[in-house]
């Protein structure tokens, strides 16, 4: 028993299973309506959220489950003074595995060590969102056939979007993938997701400014919205009208290009672009209740006794992510691991240690 916190907690081969059993039960849902009777899901949300949230209660009832929690922070015990570690153990008792979204990075993280029951991780402020990541590429195996061999352009909000930093990070362990990063420098992605080494052989970066630039190269097009909620309006500086996609951008697009978005949208997608045949991101919605199914059925069929995650608690060194649970709360135990470059890594946010 396992918790997922990052797409990394996976295995190619595990991932591949799942988009295989996703697959199998969009094909035959009666095979598997019974699969999970007399199991409970806990779903807390300090954030809002229309799809993870109903995605993942819809995907257990569906397997014969049921479902509990709370969708607004002050609706629970949190508002009250208490911790997630409280909140895990506490929660652990009345549910079979919970689902956590939480504005602070690495909240997930923290519930997984006091939890007795698996933790998903959906979506920890500007960090890590692995269940997006899964109906991501999900949808770009029905659309291609596999998950190599390609080059996807990341468009918009790369510093502080969850939902490309697990995508990106998915994709350095495929072979001879291409990945066009495309944001404004003020919102470019994270130097510590630019030094993880790539898993997957021939892996690339490009980083442009410009929609436009790469466009006629791009086999999937991956569009994300500004995350004004997490950073100060004067971040957002050239970011709108740039990085807009209208039909004008797509003139000189591949015609079997897969348009993607994690939603919700604001203005990052026209809406004159919803009637092209390329774009997929409703559709990509739709995949994200089939692998969550997926993933809710395999990780309670996981019989193995859960295991603390193997991380080091130095004294006097902590993370300097202002935005991490680890000040958030400021009980928690720093832990640390080290990088391949060498550096002390925060085991909740995977910021800097020092």
């Amino acid at each position: 028993m396992k918790d997922i916190i990052n797409i990394l907690d996976m295995t190619t081969r595990e991932i591949d299973a799942l988009i295989d059993m996703a697959e199998d039960i969009k094909a035959y849902p009666e095979r598997y309506s019974e699969t999970c009777r007399g199991r409970t899901l806990a779903t807390l949300f300090f954030e809002p959220s229309t799809r993870t949230r109903l995605s993942f209660e819809a995907a257990m009832y569906s397997l014969g489950g049921n479902c509990l929690g709370f969708s607004q922070e002050n609706t629970s015990s949190v508002a009250k003074g208490e911790s997630i570690a409280d909140t895990a153990r506490i929660v652990s008792i009345y549910s079979d595995i919970i689902v956590m979204r939480h504005y602070a990075e690495g909240a997930p993280y923290a519930a997984g060590l006091y939890a007795t029951v698996p933790v998903i991780n959906a979506g920890d402020g500007g960090h890590n969102h692995p269940t997006q990541t899964l109906t991501d590429l999900c949808t770009i195996k029905k659309e291609f056939g596999r998950l190599d061999r390609l080059t996807i352009g990341i468009c918009g909000d790369l510093k502080y979007g969850r939902t490309t930093h697990s995508l990106i990070s998915a994709m350095l362990r495929y072979d001879n993938v291409r990945l066009v990063l495309i944001s404004p420098p003020s919102l470019s992605l994270p130097d510590y997701i630019k030094r993880e080494p790539p898993a997957g052989r021939n892996v690339s970066f490009v980083e442009t400014a410009s929609l436009d630039e790469y466009m006629g190269e791009l086999d999937v097009l991956y569009m994300t919205r500004i995350q004004k909620e997490r950073f100060d309006q004067s971040e957002r500086s050239g970011a709108p009208g740039k990085y807009i996609l209208t039909p004008e951008k797509l003139k000189g697009a591949k015609k079997e290009m897969c348009i993607l978005h994690p939603l919700p949208r604001v203005d990052e997608i026209s809406v004159a672009v919803d009637s092209d045949p390329r774009a997929r991101y409703f559709e990509e919605a739709e995949h994200g209740k089939y692998i969550r199914m997926a993933l809710i059925l395999s990780l309670l069929s996981d019989t193995q006794t859960k295991k603390t995650p193997d991380c080091e608690c130095p004294g006097g060194k902590k993370c300097v992510n202002k935005k991490c649970i680890s000040y958030v709360e400021s009980t928690l135990p720093q832990r640390v691991y080290p990088a391949p470059d060498k550096t002390l890594r925060c085991c909740y946010c995977d910021a800097d240690v020092r």
